[in-house]
């Protein structure tokens, strides 16, 4: 019994020391291996700190950062991404910083960032563990051939002819949207408001009908829960990096990962209920989840293997997330813009008269308005909602001249570049939707292919980038036709990036009923 004892022990002393030396490596050696390799390569950075980084230092900027409101500009950087801006303020494009023991190096040349974009399998996202509680999963987080297989199932979500299908719930959610704003004018003619939560709103309602249909209701509870969890997300800064977060016991944690079972709860229900409806050919499949389930029954009857149940869950999760946010930002900035320019608005909607008249909108009609497509595509720039990108080495990787080891995340600065006065000229900060005049691959004037990623880029470009384009402008057109704006001498400038660019304090503007 005494020898079976030690070896017991022996076993229990040789574990504790091997998932010690893996904790170790893990918190100390890779990191301090890796800044060597970093500043071998001109790279600057604060040094390493053991096991939070930069994380502590980060947090506090931020909270600094979004306390306050910036100057009325389009040159957002240092107000969207304080941390990021500080870093390279300090220590150049070719920098550093710490998440935890991992290091994230910038890249803000746009022809490696759209080369690190067209080689996926090479520059994958970071590893699961990383990104196991993030807000989204689906299309967003896979890899390899599990991606090729389900953007195959969604794409026919996607096609031209299901979105000029998915008109008409945007239309009508727009209406409701126009409708609340023309009681708002209805007795002086104009009223000074905060358009953003109208905006909001809009874009929940609309992602709930399209993506739900008939489950239009249910669809707004999910989409409540899904914007508190990007305020805890917020909350948990800090402790994101750490493995085996979702145990700590904050009450932040514990109330998002109680939003985790929640909102796989409520998906559950409504995905097995519309799966029966369209076995029992009761339930339409003209909405998102409707040709998602009916796309993949389809791939499993044809291969044997389609999406999960849990996989269906996540690609919800991701239509809320990527459905509303980038459209509700895109929609108030536009807004905004057009408050700083009236010249633009004023073409516009003289564009928006000219194609319509005094006819509702129609879908075909969407891609006669030139002008506004100019204007969507100028706030893209300035505002873009993928504003950076993380990619992650899993191995020994070739970028330019340099070869990156294994375990390190690079971090795409989209919107550094579309602010880039090198690429986009002096006028790189004035609104200016002309450079859009000959089409996005001419807005740069020389300088080679655009390096315009509102959407990301390559093989996964965002698929639902159409759909985002489509409701901005059915939107936008339905307002310029009822109301003129102008920004309220109440509105503060607050781009700050949470995972999109919300206005921090609202979007107050002066809106007047011209219909």
């Amino acid at each position: 019994m005494e020898t079976m004892g030690k070896v017991v022990i022996a076993i229990v002393v040789g574990v504790m020391m091997r998932w010690g030396w893996k904790l170790l490596n893990w918190s100390w050696f890779t990191p301090k291996k890796l800044e060597k390799w970093l500043k071998n390569e001109g790279y600057k950075g604060n040094s390493y700190k053991f096991l939070m980084g930069d994380m502590i230092e980060l947090a506090t900027i931020l909270k600094q950062g979004k306390s306050k409101p910036m100057p009325l500009t389009h040159d957002i950087t240092s107000y969207a991404l304080p941390f990021d801006h500080h870093i390279i303020s300090k220590y150049g494009e070719r920098s550093f910083v710490w998440l935890g023991p991992i290091p994230r190096m910038y890249i803000m040349d746009p022809c490696l960032i759209k080369e690190i974009l067209l080689r996926p399998d090479e520059f994958r996202k970071p590893h699961p563990e990383a990104i196991r509680d993030s807000l989204v999963g689906g299309l967003v987080v896979t890899e390899g051939h599990k991606w090729i297989k389900h953007r195959k199932i969604i794409n026919p979500a996607f096609t031209h002819q299901n979105l000029k299908i998915l008109f008409s719930a945007i239309s009508s959610g727009c209406s409701d949207m126009i409708y609340k704003w023309e009681l708002l004018t209805a007795k002086t003619g104009s009223t000074d408001v905060d358009v953003w939560p109208y905006i909001d709103t809009l874009s929940g309602d609309v992602i709930s009908r399209t993506a739900f249909g008939s489950c239009y209701e249910e669809g707004k509870k999910i989409f409540s829960i899904q914007k508190e969890q990007i305020n805890l997300i917020f909350q948990m800064i800090v402790i994101l990096h750490i493995p085996g977060r979702r145990f700590i016991p904050t009450p932040a944690n514990k109330k998002f990962n109680k939003n985790i079972n929640e909102l796989r709860s409520l998906l559950m229900a409504i995905i097995n209920k519309r799966k029966k409806e369209i076995k029992s050919g009761e339930g339409k499949c003209d909405d998102l989840l409707g040709i998602l389930l009916e796309s993949n029954i389809k791939e499993i009857k044809e291969h044997g293997v389609g999406m999960s149940m849990e996989d269906v869950i996540e690609e919800c999760k991701l239509f809320y997330i990527a459905g509303s946010e980038t459209t509700s930002n895109l929609i108030m900035w536009t807004m905004v813009c057009l408050s700083m320019s009236q010249e633009w608005q004023t073409r516009a909607r003289e564009e928006i008269h000219q194609v319509f008249g005094d006819n509702e909108l129609d879908f075909e009609g969407l891609k006669n308005l030139k002008i506004l497509t100019m204007i969507l595509n100028e706030v893209l720039r300035l505002y873009p909602p993928v504003s950076v990108l993380t990619r992650a080495t899993h191995k020994e990787t070739k970028l330019g001249n340099m070869m990156i080891p294994s375990g390190m995340l690079l971090s795409l600065s989209m919107i550094h570049v579309h602010h880039d006065p090198k690429v986009w000229g002096d006028d790189v900060h004035e609104f200016k939707p002309e450079r859009f005049s000959e089409g996005i691959m001419n807005a740069t004037k020389g300088n080679g292919s655009s390096p315009f990623f509102p959407f990301s880029n390559g093989p996964r470009v965002c698929i639902g980038q159409n759909l985002a384009m489509m409701e901005a402008k059915t939107a936008m057109a339905m307002i310029l036709k009822r109301f003129s704006f102008e920004l309220s001498p109440s509105y503060k400038h607050s781009p700050f990036i949470v995972i999109t660019i919300p206005p921090q304090f609202g979007a107050h503007l002066i809106l007047r009923n011209i219909s």
